[in-house]
């Protein structure tokens, strides 16, 4: 069987990823931080169109969290064959005068120590054939000027560190690879942001939760079996 876990499952692009895998045929188990409404509603709303699907709540930051999310979907659905990494927050807008240290520890402490403690965790529960998918940022890349420069730098450590697990973990059958979403249309986006730089994507419009999602599914899949250590960027050529 095919059991996928999604961190920051219950909204936006983990929403949508956790219903195309559903589709796929996976049980999948969604982890979320704080909106158990949201999470709890998609694991019933899967299981009530006959797939598998459980809610677990937990702060990826944490590693007891991490520790009980993996025990939790493994007693659900047994060996875990599928991660998505798509736990992230931005963080407080604004130069980086205004950042304060508080803010960055909490940045770094979702995105890149969530994002490893879970793929430590699934490289340490998975067979040949595993695959991972962290979900970074075209952020990595353009920099986020006064905007959010240290959510754009959390990210990049993100795409180093799918590089160097992918090379570490391939002899062992196990695929890590990233997709870096551009202007997406989901709930992260502050009031007006997306009209503001849709015109900066030469596609000429913000992309969808589903076309990430489907790059993400499709990184999962047998059909990528030669395709690791790749940022698969899905930003519409920005």
């Amino acid at each position: 069987m095919s059991v996928a876990i999604v961190t920051g499952g219950s909204r936006g692009i983990g929403a949508a990823t956790v219903r195309a895998l559903a589709r796929a045929g996976y049980a999948v188990a969604i982890n979320y931080a704080r909106d158990a409404a949201a999470a709890t509603s998609l694991a019933d709303e899967l299981t009530s169109a006959g797939g598998r699907a459980v809610a677990v709540a937990g702060d990826v930051a944490e590693e007891e969290a991490v520790l009980a999310l993996f025990r939790h979907a493994q007693a659900a659905f047994g060996p875990i064959t599928a991660l998505v990494n798509n736990a992230g927050i931005t963080g407080p807008t604004g130069p980086l005068t205004s950042l304060a240290a508080s803010d960055l520890a909490r940045v770094f402490a979702v995105n890149v120590v969530g994002t490893i403690l879970c793929a430590r965790e699934a490289v340490r529960a998975m067979e040949p054939g595993g695959a991972i998918v962290n979900v970074s940022s075209l952020a990595a890349r353009l920099g986020s000027a006064g905007e959010y420069v240290d959510y754009a730098a959390s990210k990049a450590a993100v795409d180093t560190f799918t590089i160097g697990l992918a090379r570490e973990v391939a002899p062992r059958g196990i695929r890590v690879n990233a997709v870096a979403p551009g202007l997406i249309d989901t709930e992260i986006h502050q009031a007006g942001r997306l009209d503001r730089l849709s015109g900066t994507v030469p596609l000429g419009r913000a992309g969808t939760a589903d076309e990430v999602a489907a790059a993400i599914c499709w990184l999962l899949s047998a059909s990528a079996s030669y395709v690791t250590g790749t940022i698969l960027e899905v930003g519409g050529g920005r």
